[in-house]
């Protein structure tokens, strides 16, 4: 997935990262997510995440609607700015995968 950052909030954003509350990674790995990388370059922001479980809307859900998670993103989505191509309904882009390697 694909975002861009807010410039003024590029450092804030990775001093966020830097030192994740631990209930967030907690969340993230009760709803089944793991492995999660993000990368960035000129004021975009690339993620990537494994989902391991059997129901990802339901997981998302659950998460989506957590206060800590809720809290968390509304301090990450400020210093974040969503790309103008994006679907309707996406914060941070999908992107398509023209090639994978395991």
């Amino acid at each position: 997935m694909v975002i861009k950052i807010r410039p003024e909030k590029r450092e804030e954003y990775k001093k966020l990262h830097a030192s994740i509350w631990p209930e967030v990674l907690d969340l993230l790995k009760k709803a089944n997510i793991g492995n999660i990388s993000i990368y960035y370059k000129d004021d975009t922001l690339f993620e990537y995440l494994e989902y391991s479980g059997a129901d990802f809307e339901a997981d998302i859900s659950i998460l989506m609607a957590n206060p800590v998670y809720k809290k968390w993103l509304k301090v990450c989505d400020a210093c974040q700015q969503p790309l103008d191509t994006r679907k309707k309904g996406e914060w941070w882009a999908k992107m398509e995968e023209v090639f994978h390697c395991d």
